[in-house]
């Protein structure tokens, strides 16, 4: 089949068809902005979020589950995400969980009343949820931490996960035995059997894996009645949206690039892919259709669990930043690790998924420093390597060359526009900008949305 375009097609390309006319074919509809992790995770972007939804009309989430943790303060309230984009305080905005995303249907419902309580109204009839998505059970949980034993039991270390049956729904989507949210919602005696033999294979490989089948089953049935008005076909719901009035529409990654499974510190990774690739495959979105990719960096760098952590402080500067950061896991409580800003792994990030613009937040959690590093390369036997490193053992034995900064010395908290900030925050992020090669949009000099300095 050849397409031909015409002077016409060009001149009409960004207009919306007329009522009754199809649309050419070389228009490509709204563009989807995405905000992305540029670390290891727990940089803020449910900050940035929060910020873009205000005036989004659809707010994505297309990969992960309730491994997530995302919080946002809005008026004084705290709010904790997990499942649900962050966008979902905004009232004028619809909500949508993609087909990427594994759902832990109990999680969610728990995670809606718990921030219901804290003020959050009216977030049932502003969720949308893929009918593709894939389902967490409850044994996928204990699995997780089964695997999880084993692996400290064979390997004398485990992976870090948070044990909410994250890797184990993922490996059963991959395997294909798993069951999706249309599989709930259709023929519940097709479902209870597939449900039954999913069970049997876990226990197959756990004999310690005890499960109620029938209480599960009951439970379930009841959550898939109170998720049913949410459930839309995802991928018809997004072409609309796309192809439709013109919309502002904002896909939230979970997670991290050094956190994917193809590009991250393998095995130390999450399940999904949380780079950009991820918003076009767990949300039906074509690539065309990506606008501005947003990544997110704290002012310094924190990690989650195990793994190599080039520019990790053991020392008394990473117990200062863990403690003025409260650097401590929204899913899991864990204290995050902490060091100083690796601009390598960042430009990794960038390298894969394209930033047009960066987020650089917490710069306040560095006011009291003497003086601040910045990693600017990686060594191996005192020569630089141009690459990020696949294998950890590598990873693991690299020598970080830094760059030494004096530090500024006052509180940055207040400041609201780039000229409140010390010249020496300014010269701090002016050298981050430019060695990433990617403008810096916002910065972050506290917890709630009015600490967000935007720069254009």
């Amino acid at each position: 089949m050849s397409l031909t375009w015409s002077a016409k097609d060009h001149k009409n390309m960004n207009q919306p068809p007329a009522t009754g006319q199809k649309r050419s074919r070389t228009d490509t509809g709204n563009k989807v902005t995405v905000v992305l992790g540029a670390q290891w995770g727990d940089e803020g972007k449910g900050k940035v979020v929060d910020l873009l939804a205000t005036e989004a009309d659809v707010v994505c989430r297309c990969q992960g589950g309730n491994n997530a943790g995302h919080t946002v303060v809005v008026d004084g309230k705290e709010y904790d995400f997990h499942l649900l984009p962050s966008g979902i305080i905004n009232s004028k905005s619809t909500s949508l969980i993609g087909n990427g995303v594994v759902i832990h249907l109990p999680g969610l419902f728990e995670e809606g009343d718990k921030n219901e309580k804290k003020g959050l109204k009216g977030w049932e009839k502003r969720l949308i949820v893929s009918d593709r998505a894939h389902l967490v059970f409850d044994f996928h949980q204990v699995v997780d931490g089964l695997q999880e034993t084993e692996r400290q039991a064979q390997e004398g270390k485990n992976i870090g996960t948070t044990k909410k049956g994250i890797g184990p729904a993922y490996s059963s989507k991959a395997s294909r035995t798993g069951l999706r949210v249309c599989d709930l919602l259709g023929d519940f005696k097709d479902f209870s059997m597939r449900f039954k033999n999913l069970v049997r294979q876990y226990q197959s490989m756990y004999p310690a894996l005890t499960v109620d089948v029938e209480d599960q089953l009951k439970k379930l049935k009841e959550y898939g009645e109170r998720l049913r008005p949410m459930v839309r076909d995802g991928v018809y719901y997004m072409y609309e949206a796309l192809h439709g009035s013109p919309k502002k529409i904002l896909v939230e990654g979970a997670n991290a690039a050094l956190l994917d499974i193809d590009f991250g510190t393998y095995p130390f990774v999450t399940s999904s892919n949380c780079t950009v690739g991820g918003a076009c495959t767990g949300l039906g979105i074509p690539p065309l259709n990506i606008g501005d990719v947003f990544g997110v960096s704290k002012a310094y760098t924190t990690r989650v669990g195990i793994g190599s952590f080039p520019t990790e402080q053991l020392n008394a500067v990473g117990e200062l930043l863990q403690t003025r950061g409260h650097e401590v896991g929204v899913t899991t409580g864990r204290k995050r690790r902490c060091g100083w800003l690796d601009l390598v792994i960042v430009r990794y990030a960038h390298m894969i998924n394209g930033f047009t613009g960066i987020a650089l937040t917490k710069l306040d959690i560095l006011d009291v420093l003497d003086e601040i590093k910045v990693g600017v390369a990686y060594k191996i036997n005192g020569k630089r390597i141009p690459h990020f490193p696949a294998n950890m053992d590598v990873l693991h034995k690299v020598e970080v060359e830094y760059e030494t900064f004096p530090g500024w010395k006052s509180d940055t908290s207040a400041a609201r526009k780039w000229n409140d900030l010390p010249s020496k925050a300014q010269n701090y992020i002016h050298f981050i900008e430019n060695h990433i090669g990617v403008p810096i949009k916002w910065i972050g000099v506290g917890k709630s949305r009015e600490c967000m300095i935007q720069m254009f």
